[in-house]
């Protein structure tokens, strides 16, 4: 596992994602991994953790871990009845695309449940296409 955040705000987000960025640059970046799929991998966290925290109930748990080719990106929290649910005719100007977006990002993504708890998932592969 590179990291394992909480967290309750935006505020906190912030700092999660700097030290997500900061681990990928000191040492937690696989070998061969490109700077383009760490970007996405930041992209798909800052997305899917935010959504967590304001469409999602708490407590949020964002883990990121790594194998020989990919990182596996999982959102959670204790909204299970709430399925994730992509904006479907919304002027972009008024947000709420990020699920879009990360479908275009990663190189594979969902959600299951558990009853208790939804988690939203994405894999991100260390080398570009």
């Amino acid at each position: 596992m590179i990291a394992r955040w909480v967290p309750a705000g935006p505020a906190e987000l912030t700092a999660c994602r700097r030290g997500l960025a900061a681990a990928l640059h000191d040492g937690a970046r696989p070998p061969g991994a490109d700077e383009g799929a760490v970007e996405r991998l930041l992209l798909a966290y800052e997305e899917l953790a935010s959504n967590a925290v304001r469409h999602g109930r708490g407590p949020v748990e964002v883990t990121v871990t790594s194998n020989d080719t990919s990182w596996l990106l999982e959102v959670s929290d204790a909204a299970a009845d709430r399925p994730p649910s992509p904006a479907i005719g919304r002027d972009p100007a008024n947000g709420g695309l990020g699920l879009h977006l990360v479908s275009r990002l990663c190189d594979a993504h969902g959600w299951t449940t558990d009853g208790h708890r939804k988690t939203v998932w994405a894999r991100i592969d260390h080398t570009s296409p």
